[in-house]
């Protein structure tokens, strides 16, 4: 399997390239690589395979060869987050990131005892979990914000998808059309309180929808929405 790594500077074929400390470290001491070893490279713009053409032990140089991957510029939804402790908020974001979200949206509403989010560790995770899963962009992660500002500056062209465990509805093909972009939200362990959950159905774009008759932990309800969300979208 080819090595990826997320080079988030501009990339031309036929240029050499210096790897930052952390690539040099996972190249030389990690993967234990020789000079003439192939491996890719992938931001916004594509994919591109290289040569490795320098090598010691604290630097490694490449030369980039060819483009083998174009962006693709498809919709993504986006995922918007009630904060939950960490191992489950490292796994929401490995798993959102490997389901093909766009941007990762942290809240903080009454029930979440999570109050900030490590961004360079979040940052961290989604570049791994997009080198993994083959894709290019990794999501984009925001500030933390809390649920009464996300909701009063969500854009009119969004659909925000509510994922309420007070729902009935299914969610179908027309729920997703018409719209820009679309917003999966899923709330906290313990669910909104009444006068929030009041406050994201008065929203005009919103359009509450059931995932299951269980209760679902927010890492599960994260694969669950995103999961139901690509596959109306990609089999509709």
């Amino acid at each position: 399997m080819n090595i990826r790594l997320y080079h988030p500077d501009s990339i031309q074929e036929n240029t050499t390239s210096l790897l930052s400390k952390e690539h040099t470290h996972y190249v030389v001491n990690v993967m234990r690589l020789k000079r003439g070893s192939n491996l890719n490279f992938f931001n916004k713009n594509g994919e591109w395979t290289s040569e490795i053409i320098f090598l010691d032990k604290a630097r490694v140089e490449v030369k980039f060869l060819k483009k083998i991957k174009e962006a693709n510029n498809s919709s993504k939804p986006i995922l918007a987050i009630c904060l939950v402790k960490k191992n489950p908020m490292d796994f929401i974001l490995q798993k959102a990131t490997e389901l093909g979200v766009s941007k990762i949206i942290p809240i903080v509403s009454d029930r979440t005892e999570v109050k900030e989010l490590n961004q360079d560790r979040a940052k961290r995770i989604v570049i791994e979990a997009t080198e993994q899963s083959n894709q290019l962009v990794p999501p984009e992660i925001t500030d933390v914000v809390k649920l009464k500002d996300f909701l009063e500056t969500l854009d009119k062209t969004t659909k925000l998808l509510f994922a309420d465990v007070n729902s009935k509805e299914n969610l179908k093909a027309e729920d997703l059309k018409n719209f820009k972009s679309l917003c999966i939200l899923i709330g906290p362990e313990g669910d909104f309180s009444p006068a929030e959950r009041e406050f994201i159905l008065q929203n005009r774009v919103v359009k509450p929808f059931t995932l299951s008759k269980n209760i679902l932990r927010s890492d599960t309800a994260v694969i669950s929405a995103i999961s139901l969300v690509n596959f109306i979208n990609n089999f509709h």
